[in-house]
């Protein structure tokens, strides 16, 4: 077959599954099976895996990227994404309204929509493909998590660019701005897994939206089920309505996924009205809000209105108030995490709350139990706005039953029974002690997890095995495990004991970036964790770090400086740094070494994209850093290379676009080789 004729056929392919994607994910219609659209998927994947230089960036196939990232790369707003101001009265909303009105001089409409709560999203469009999707960060600048956006099968990869949808000028950069959440549904699923694992649950889907996008593999992404509304207008070089009314309809024929539940009110008291009647369905949907946000329609009044410095003023949230029921308090159980920190949870009389049964809430702390006067047996109100752990807000004293004794908060860790401490100006509680069993498994857990030190098959049931059994002392002793000593333990065959001392053994490789955060330092991300080891490329200087120099970076507060400081004086600390070394666990940035001054790689930039036979993604990175090369995630003008493998992704349709030199994987071994 001629390749003009593959050519064609690849693209009515990809015509006809977007097609599909819109009828399934935008109007909620699918006209075929899952297996039918599957098929279509495969044929499609065949053909482009044969014709890689086929492979376009908005071709379906492309919405998951082969290898996790290193890090997020920071990203400066066109313009700013501010915060909106809340107000949770009627009568804030309508002294809104007469702000604006003195503004104006006149009268104007309200656009009113959902106040989804999710996480704020900046969506770019160049010549009608997606090409970066920013977080909103502080407002200013913000994350690059493109490979993450791509997941989410309501994001359009193209939109269509014809005089049909765009009346005027045809815009060369469109920026929609939107709200990515996650399912009530899916949420429920997810935490139930986590508790079947005994692991943390989130603690509502927006948390558990925003930690699904920090992830640096996008595949596990993908596995998220997120979603996204898309309401507004960013940055634009064309034209587009003039009102956010005319917006909206003009996003659905672009094919983006908008809130169904909106209304155009003449005035505030229509607006009023229309919040109040919302209020009543909210429990229905399959989403969380908090609350309607309010917006001027007209987008010339929206800047003759501008801003403050942190929002809009043309724009306002009317928060809905949280929702609150009685019950009784039958039991307060002391839990410790992994930092020793004692958190008081209450155990009640199931209740229904907010469309779901409530039988525990926070009581987060010895203070908050005191304040309230909590006593097991009492009639408490339970308040829930968009935790899936309710607070007790308040307990019922009236309603005492005979003399109820007061709640003695433990002096003694109710797992260890050491003394616990409380230092001065915290607030919380904390076992201090080494060998608190519930605080080394928490470590462990942390500590194997796959975006620290990715040990797989070290689940919670050998955790705890290894613990009770006084095997492991702490993540250290993990490498000296020997594959007779996991053998030994209940539900351990030989193949998975072999297995797992593979795992362990691969993992003393893991960047260094990795096994900051995997350290458990407070305060301390997996983002934080790959600033560090680039800033100071050993595990060493970073001990050795003073505060005043911490402080001085970028996105390390002072919080988080005290806390890395804290945690590397410790005698324990010192004492677990040592054990990893000798054990052979990697303390620094191979990649920062040049071998060589003579290397063609020296000062070139290099990207990478699909997956390689010979090399895995961290090894290729570090062989180019090896030689003097820098290797980044974005193709750009001043992109030296771009290296690709197998299945490669849009980074590879961009570079032939820019005209950047391409590397098959064969010639880049080969330059590779050649200097190492």
């Amino acid at each position: 077959m001629a390749k003009k004729e593959i050519n064609k056929e690849i693209e009515d392919l990809r015509q006809l599954i977007r097609y599909h994607d819109r009828k399934y994910y935008i109007e909620a219609n699918p006209e075929i099976s899952d297996f039918d659209y599957d098929s279509l998927m495969k044929k499609l994947k065949g053909l482009e895996s044969k014709n890689p230089s086929l492979i376009t960036p908005d071709s379906p196939t492309q919405r998951v990227a082969g290898e996790p990232q290193e890090e997020f790369k920071t990203v400066e707003h066109r313009i700013r994404m501010l915060s909106m101001d809340n107000t949770y009265s009627y009568d804030e909303l309508k002294d809104f309204d007469k702000r604006v009105i003195k503004f104006l001089g006149r009268k104007t409409e309200y656009f009113v929509e959902e106040k989804i709560d999710g996480v704020s999203i900046s969506l770019i469009y160049e010549n009608g493909v997606l090409s970066q999707a920013v977080t909103r960060g502080d407002g200013r600048f913000g994350d690059d998590v493109t490979d993450n956006i791509r997941t989410i099968k309501s994001v359009p990869l193209r939109i269509p660019l014809s005089k049909k949808h765009f009346p005027g000028k045809i815009p060369s950069l469109l920026e929609v701005r939107g709200e990515v959440y996650m399912p009530r549904k899916i949420f429920t699923k997810i935490n139930k897994e986590k508790i079947k694992n005994e692991e943390d649950p989130f603690a509502n889907p927006r948390n558990a939206c925003a930690g699904s996008l920090k992830l640096l593999d996008a595949s596990l992404v993908a596995k998220r089920g997120l979603e996204i509304f898309v309401h507004g207008l960013g940055y634009s070089e064309g034209e587009v309505p003039l009102r956010q009314s005319d917006f909206f309809k003009f996003l659905e024929r672009l094919g983006f996924t908008v809130d169904k539940n909106f209304k155009l009110c003449r005035n505030i008291d229509e607006v009023i009205s229309f919040c109040g009647e919302h209020y009543k369905v909210k429990e229905k949907l399959d989403y969380d809000i908090d609350g309607m946000v309010i917006k001027v329609d007209l987008f010339s009044d929206q800047k003759i209105l501008g801003n403050t410095t942190k929002s809009p003023r043309w724009q306002i949230a009317y928060k809905y108030p949280a929702e609150q029921e009685q019950t009784v308090l039958e039991n307060i159980q002391v839990q410790v995490g992994r930092t020793g920190v004692l958190t008081p949870v209450a155990l009640l009389k199931p209740v229904q709350l907010s469309g779901t049964t409530v039988s525990r809430a926070s009581l987060h702390n010895k203070d908050e139990i005191e304040r309230l006067d909590a006593r097991i047996g009492d009639f408490v109100v339970v308040e829930k706005s968009g935790e899936i752990i309710p607070k007790v807000i308040k307990v019922l004293a009236n309603k005492r039953k005979g003399s109820l004794s007061k709640f003695k908060f433990p002096k003694e860790c109710p797992v260890c029974g050491s003394k616990v401490v409380r230092d001065e100006g915290e607030v919380a509680v904390r076992c201090i002690s080494p060998n608190c069993p519930a605080q080394l498994k928490g470590k462990i857990r942390h500590w194997s997890q796959r975006s620290a030190m990715d040990i797989q098959g070290l689940g919670i049931q050998l955790i705890n095995q290894l613990v009770d059994k006084n095997i492991v002392h702490d993540v250290g002793d993990l490498y000296k495990l020997t594959s007779d000593e996991l053998k030994s333990l209940e539900r351990m065959a030989e193949k998975s004991a072999q297995n797992i001392i593979k795992g362990i053994e691969q993992s003393k490789n893991r960047p260094l970036g990795r096994l900051i955060f995997a350290l458990g330092i407070p305060n301390v991300g997996e983002h934080a964790g790959a600033i560090l080891a680039d800033r100071f490329h050993s595990l060493d200087k970073v001990a050795e770090v003073s505060y005043d120099d911490l402080c001085g970076i970028h996105e390390i507060g002072p919080v988080m400086a005290k806390s890395i400081c804290d945690f590397f004086v410790l005698k324990s600390t010192v004492k677990l740094l040592e054990k990893l070394k000798s054990s052979g666990v990697n303390f620094v940035l191979k990649e920062k070494t040049s071998r060589s001054k003579t290397s063609p790689l020296l000062g070139k930039t290099f990207v990478i994209t699909g997956t390689l036979e010979k090399y895995s993604r961290i090894d290729a990175q570090n062989a180019i850093k090896q030689l003097g090369g820098k290797v980044t995630s974005a193709v750009s003008k001043s992109t030296d290379f771009v290296v690709v493998g197998k299945e490669p992704g849009t980074k590879y349709k961009r570079g032939v676009s820019l005209g950047v030199p391409i590397l098959e994987e064969k010639d880049f071994y080969s330059l590779i080789k050649k200097y190492q």
